[in-house]
């Protein structure tokens, strides 16, 4: 038989195994399972904390949009308080153009307090079970309108002092001496 088999041949039998590698392989699929549930929990813990901040940033954008309402309606009242009785007690405003001067700020001002009004309710409630999100988007809304309002006021109190410049200068030219 010699002369039949190459001179290196080897006999094939049944193939070994090394259980060794078999187990440690093993433990490293436990082991990756292992993290990739921690990585899942981690993972989960993230998005959780994610939502929380998110809550709290709604939360900061109302409380800044409340504060600047806040700020607003405050020079609407310190306008009212100091301008207004300024140019109500003018000799140069008619007296018609009292009851008109006093309809235009009032307006504005009641527009005002229904803004609080507004804003209170949304806050003291679920108003309609809206999320922290859309009830800082309205009150955002509610912030830009008190700006506009203070804008307005600001416009109207200045076209006002114009008028009263405008009719003090009219009379001091019309009531001047001349001198022939």
């Amino acid at each position: 038989m010699t002369l039949l088999m190459p001179g290196r041949a080897t006999a094939q039998g049944m193939p070994t195994y090394d259980n060794t590698n078999f187990i440690s392989l093993v433990k490293q699929l436990i082991e990756s399972g292992k993290q990739t549930a921690n990585i899942i929990k981690t993972v989960q813990f993230l998005k959780t904390q994610k939502e929380n901040i998110e809550k709290v940033n709604d939360v900061v954008r109302q409380l800044k949009a409340v504060r600047e309402i806040g700020r607003n309606n405050q020079r609407l009242i310190d306008v009212m308080q100091d301008d207004l009785r300024d140019i109500l007690n003018s000799p140069y405003i008619k007296p018609d153009e009292v009851a008109r001067v006093s309809q235009s700020f009032t307006a504005i001002v009641e527009n005002s307090l229904e803004t609080m009004a507004f804003i209170d309710e949304i806050l003291s409630s679920d108003y309609l079970k809206m999320s922290d999100a859309e009830r800082a988007e309205i009150l955002k809304e509610k912030e830009l309108e008190s700006k506009e309002m203070v804008s307005n006021i600001k416009t109207k109190t200045r076209r006002y002092k114009d008028i009263i410049s405008f009719r003090k200068m009219q009379d001091k030219i019309n009531n001047r001496e001349t001198e022939y």
